[in-house]
């Protein structure tokens, strides 16, 4: 319980240092310059995109949940890869095609002439379409789940009372799926909130944006640490706009056999359009954007036999991957030690303590960031004023171990979640005849919990590592001089119009964020193949 408890005053202390240092600011500097407008933009983004993402998300789920068309088996889990492409890198490509240097606009002009109106590509629509199209895979996911666990006798009954297809839809399976549809809805809405290159690239200034550019451009400290409280309320109020949207509702799945939501047939043409609707969503959100860049990085090899020999390539390849993998090795390793003593104390102090944990995940990275900076700023002046000479210096702030444990707050929840649902599997009684034969907790990790929670270990270690190569707000805030990961690296690429020079990395990117997706995908496939097997 001592150890969970450390752990989570360690989550936590960050964060909190930004809600004094921001709270206990306000009025003796004056907000930054266009605060209102950022508020508004942050709020329009979130909405759209969150709107975007359920039309796309929940469309495709009830499309292939519900009918049979060509290639549909396929689809089912197609429709899942635009998640291995990051919005920012989605973002660049994006804009290469369609903005007015691109081949669409400049096609456009040679046929029409150059007098035509075409739509500004860089702008807040802009925005809310790409990352629309890189995020529906969340609400998709959920909102398919929801649909295949319901009960096959409240469909049948609202069908025997003489209600079509769509009215079941509308009155029976969307209330009872609201629950899924809005947690998947909130992660959108977080992940929105969270990014900060994509909206650069489409001349988008959000309150996130708003915190780094007051940080690096004013060196104004208590006005980036309030404009950081304000993320962190924007975050608390999606949130809670997740649980408002339930109600006092309660939603439980009732036993009972039936034939539940056939998939019925689509004859002809009306098979085919579903076939290229689904074919339009894996395509912009994952094969266009991956061939692009494929493309990329073939042509500037022909044109530059250097171009793949660049030394900062590996260089900052290799930083990636360092970062990536010590972050899910202390990820990892908190989970366990936390997970582990929660299992064996069980008390609320433990599992109050535990679930601190995990908040860090739904905290901005921007926020993360800079609380670190005022955290060990604070300490250093503590130090100094108890004697210490130089304190704790540029230990942590000025060297890459500020990037580790900013990464280690932001990715401790995906890790938890992970090894404590594997703990979770392990029968009671098996640790209860462990600790009857003598074993302390130490041996009881290492021979009984580590050996069964394999799985959930492998498991997260490989999502935290994924998330912590695609990670950038933390790193943009925190680097010390000369150094550079691979997703800043496609970011500052990317924002200079190099597209070719940012091709390799941000493949480096994508491919490593397929795995996690084809795990999740294998998950999925297994779960609804135990679905079907029961009675």
């Amino acid at each position: 319980s001592a150890l969970v408890a450390v752990v989570a005053a360690v989550v936590a202390t960050p964060v909190l240092a930004v809600v004094f240092d921001g709270l206990g600011s306000l009025g003796s500097t004056a907000p930054p310059r266009g605060l209102a407008g950022m508020v508004a933009t942050t709020l329009l983004l979130m909405g759209g995109v969150a709107a975007g993402s359920l039309l796309v998300g929940g469309g495709l789920a009830w499309l292939v949940t519900a009918y049979r068309f060509p290639l549909r088996n396929v689809f089912v889990w197609l429709l899942v890869l635009p998640l291995a492409v990051p919005a920012y890198i989605l973002g660049f490509v994006f804009l290469s095609v369609f903005d007015v240097s691109g081949p669409v606009q400049s096609a456009l002009r040679g046929f029409l002439g150059a007098d035509i109106w075409v739509p500004e590509v860089r702008s807040l629509p802009g925005a809310v379409l790409v990352m629309s199209l890189s995020l529906y895979p969340y609400v998709y996911l959920l909102a398919r789940t929801a649909l295949l666990e319901h009960s096959p006798g409240t469909y049948d009954a609202a069908r025997t009372l003489g209600a079509g297809q769509g009215r079941t839809l509308r009155k029976v399976l969307l209330p009872l799926a609201r629950p899924s549809l809005a947690a998947g809805m909130s992660l959108v809405m977080m992940e929105t909130l969270t990014d900060f290159a994509t909206v650069q690239y489409f001349n988008v200034q959000t309150v996130s944006v708003g915190v780094y550019l007051v940080w690096k451009g004013t060196f104004n400290f208590h006005a980036a640490t309030q404009l950081a409280v304000l993320v962190l309320l924007f975050a608390v109020a999606v949130l809670a706009a997740e649980r408002a949207l339930r109600g006092r509702a309660r939603y439980h799945r009732q036993g009972g056999r039936g034939q539940g939501l056939q998939p019925r047939r689509l004859q002809g043409g009306r098979g085919w359009a579903a076939t290229a609707v689904c074919t339009v969503a894996v395509s912009t959100g994952f094969l266009i954007p991956v061939i692009q860049l494929l493309a990329w990085a073939v042509g500037g090899a022909a044109k530059n036999p250097g171009f793949l020999a660049d030394p900062r390539f590996g260089e900052y390849i290799i930083n990636t991957l360092l970062v990536a993998a010590v972050t899910a090795a202390a990820c990892v390793l908190l989970a366990m030690t936390v997970g582990h003593g929660v299992r064996l104390n069980g008390g609320r102090f433990a599992s109050a303590a535990a679930q601190v944990t995990t908040f860090g995940y739904a905290v901005p990275g921007a926020v993360v960031g800079i609380g670190v900076l005022i955290s060990f700023a604070t300490l250093d002046t503590a130090l100094e004023s108890a004697g210490v000479p130089g304190g704790t210096g540029l230990l942590v702030t000025g060297s890459v171990l500020g990037i580790l444990y900013a990464y280690v707050i932001r990715f401790l929840a995906p890790a938890y979640q992970a090894v404590d649902a594997s703990f979770t599997k392990i029968p009671a009684t098996i640790t209860a005849s462990a600790l009857s034969l003598g074993a302390g907790p130490r041996r009881i990790l290492a021979r009984v919990h580590f050996p069964l929670a394999r799985s959930g270990i492998a498991v997260a270690l490989m999502l935290v590592a994924i998330d912590a190569v695609k990670e950038l707000p933390i790193v943009l805030l925190l680097r010390p001089f000369g150094f550079t990961t691979a997703s800043v690296w496609v970011y500052e690429l990317a924002r200079e119009n190099f597209w070719e020079k940012a091709s390799l990395p941000a493949l480096v990117i994508v491919a490593a964020a397929v795995l996690p997706v084809l795990v999740l995908v294998r998950q999925a496939r297994r779960a609804e193949t135990d679905r079907k097997a029961r009675p």
